[in-house]
């Protein structure tokens, strides 16, 4: 291992401080599309050079297939985009009520779905508060992030009150449920609540351009969700699953449908699969990051707060089923339960499989906040497999890191892009999304190339490639919700940005050093 961390200092050369003129033009339809595969000192645009390994470095090299599991809201495994490169549990013989292979679950020939059939449920805080106060500081903490977060709720509510009702009003006078813009500004207003309905419409459509009948159905859908579901103490989706969440022990739960029952609401799971894998150079919706790759799908992730109990099985069912690298787009701020997922990451550890997870949304210095899973504990990494991803921004310059993108000088690891990602959706479509959580798969593709192209290092030699290959940033960078202002080398452990074509080259001259040196 000390040959190991000397050989990658001395590739340090690799590594480049950037100094790039950002872009001045807005981003064509098709940089848009692909700006996380270009290039910051070629395009002045901040991806991650995956078409420059591609062009300049893969050609003629030979790859091994990698198992990337995909634990998230599930995946649609018929997307025309997917459908090639979704795993197959060769010992299973499907649907035949057996479990063929002994691996403890009947017939899951492409995965597992440990949520049943489970969509909606609460946070974790509201999961505390159910059970009798204890006076602990979490059950407190709980408590006062409940109030705050049912007052801001209850805030937006009222505003979505107001919009729907203009809303309402202007489909009804249009006699068009999808009015435009246009339409909405010749729209006669003579009466008072005409004119207020339109007034109001056309503030928020100007503020949301083309997609703001979307984005109105996209706000309705989350007031809505955090108040009959995520916050709602009343609400208990856990007795469709028929499991007990607190018994870890209890695990004949689920079933192996590895998407929700609506097909839609495996979107996230569905676009996260795609960003690693979807086809490239297929003439169909965006490019994956990882060429010889299948995905294994495992739904634990709810519309809510994940069970600690489902996470850890989840990773220990992908390290058993073959699994090297794991993508965990999701994250909490409680987790009751966290020895379970720290004892499961540890196996994976034990077993060299990599899990690249994102750092979260919230725009805090997770240095100081918590946001689960984690491998710091007290201060320290329990494992050297763990990798957390920040987002970027395509603007390069002071709002490079996106404005929602956790944060954290011990805690994120590097940066990925996360902003306006473009790839598959269910029932073959394709969508921009944005997040940590398309952060983290676009480096965990990275992270699979590394694996398919040099299969001998090891999950902890992948994670120091992506931190120390990646492209220095040396500039001042906006984080946080109140718009701190922190040198882009405070922001994470590396203070880099993932660069595939660096990271390529550097894991093939530690490879190749590692072949020649003999074993002791």
């Amino acid at each position: 291992m000390k040959f190991i961390k000397i050989l990658l200092l001395s590739m340090f050369t690799l590594t480049m401080a950037a100094q790039t003129v950002a872009k001045k033009t807005p981003l064509t339809d098709q940089e848009l599309k692909r700006w996380s595969h270009l290039d910051l000192e070629k395009d002045s645009i901040p991806g991650m050079s995956v078409d420059k390994v591609y062009s300049e470095f893969l050609k003629n090299k030979k790859s091994t297939k990698v198992i990337v599991a995909v634990i998230d809201s599930g995946v649609d495994i018929d997307h025309e985009d997917l459908k090639p490169v979704i795993w197959t549990n060769k010992k299973e013989i499907p649907n035949n009520g057996k479990d063929d292979d002994k691996n403890g679950f009947i017939d899951d020939v492409h995965g597992w779905n440990f949520l049943g059939n489970s969509n909606n449920e609460n946070l974790e805080l509201v999961r505390i508060l159910k059970k009798a106060d204890d006076g602990s500081e979490v059950y407190k903490n709980a408590l006062a992030d409940y109030t705050e977060k049912f007052a801001d709720v209850t805030d937006l509510k009222e505003n979505l009150d107001v919009l729907m009702k203009a809303d309402k009003t202007v489909r009804e006078t249009l006699k068009n449920d999808n009015y435009t813009v246009s339409e909405l500004n010749d729209m006669p207003s003579v009466k008072f609540d005409l004119y207020n309905a339109k007034r109001i419409m056309l503030a928020y459509a100007t503020q949301n351009g083309d997609s703001f009948h979307d984005d109105l159905k996209s706000y309705q859908d989350y007031v809505y969700d955090q108040l009959d579901y995520n916050l709602n103490k009343d609400f208990n989706a856990r007795k469709l699953v028929g499991d007990n969440p607190e018994d870890i022990n209890d695990k004949k739960y689920g079933n192996n449908k590895v998407y929700s029952k609506k097909r839609n609401d495996s979107l996230h799971g569905t676009h996260v699969a795609a960003i690693i894998a979807q086809g490239r150079d297929n003439g169909l919706g965006g490019d994956g990051v990882a060429d010889n790759v299948e995905i294994m799908p495992i739904r634990a992730v709810p519309n809510g707060d994940e069970y600690d109990k489902d996470i850890a099985l989840a990773i220990r069912y992908a390290v058993d089923n073959g699994a090297k690298v794991i993508n965990a787009s999701f994250g909490k701020d409680y987790s009751p339960h966290a020895q379970w997922v720290y004892d499961a990451i540890k196996y994976a550890a034990s077993k060299d499989v990599l899990i690249v997870h994102a750092a979260g949304n919230d725009s805090k210095d997770i240095d100081t906040e918590p946001n689960f899973p984690t491998d710091d504990v007290n201060g320290k990494e329990i494992t050297d497999n763990v990798l957390t991803i920040g987002a970027l921004n395509y603007e390069y310059g002071e709002k490079v890191v996106a404005n929602f993108s956790n944060y954290g000088k011990r805690n994120v690891d590097v940066y990925a892009p996360g902003v306006k990602i473009y790839a598959a959706i269910p029932d073959n479509k394709y969508k921009y999304l944005q997040g940590t959580s398309m952060a983290s798969p676009n480096a965990a593709g990275v992270a699979t190339l590394i694996r398919e192209y040099y299969p001998n290092l090891k999950a902890a030699q992948v994670k120091q490639i992506l931190m120390q290959s990646g492209t220095a940033l040396n500039l001042e960078v906006i984080v946080d919700e109140k718009k701190i202002q922190i040198p882009f080398s405070d922001a994470s452990v590396s203070g880099k940005i993932v660069n595939a074509y660096n990271a390529l080259k550097m894991a093939e001259e530690m490879s190749n050093a590692i072949k020649k040196t003999p074993k002791l």
